[in-house]
């Protein structure tokens, strides 16, 4: 039964389709949802790019006043900031602020600029979920 809800549950997030399980075992640990949305922090719709599906995960670090330079993403990327203060220009007079434990889904197909505003290192912790058909990110010149 574990393993049919496992298999279901990949098949359906490989194919796009949001489905949620309560699992009635006493032995499951409990579940702390951190973010469950369909839509980036700028309000897009998330579509994931075509291609083979791949996964990845990273920490991002960035010291005080440093910032990632202007940039964009070409797939689905969750973030959290484990420690420290990041604040994301995306345009446009667009800007917010994300401190320990802000948990979003980044804007992708949207140049944007994130810079440590905080007076220690930021590290986040970044999920793509992009394809070999794409790059995660795409840096300016």
């Amino acid at each position: 039964m574990k393993f049919a809800r496992v298999l279901l549950g990949a098949l359906c997030f490989g194919s796009g389709i949001a489905v949620s399980f309560v699992l009635a075992q006493s032995s499951y640990p409990p579940l702390e949802v951190l973010l469950s949305s369909g839509k980036s922090i700028l309000g897009q719709d998330i579509v994931y790019p075509a291609g083979k599906p791949n996964i990845t995960a990273a920490v991002v670090t960035l010291q005080p006043k440093d910032s990632t330079g202007w940039h964009l993403h070409q797939a689905p990327l969750f973030a959290m900031i484990l420690e420290g203060e990041l604040t994301v220009d995306y345009g446009n007079g667009v800007t917010k602020q994300y401190v320990k434990d802000d948990a979003f889904l980044e804007a992708f197909q949207t140049r944007h600029n994130g810079t440590n505003t905080g007076t220690t290192p930021v590290r986040i912790l970044v999920v793509f979920a992009g394809s070999d058909a794409v790059k995660n990110t795409v840096k300016e010149d």
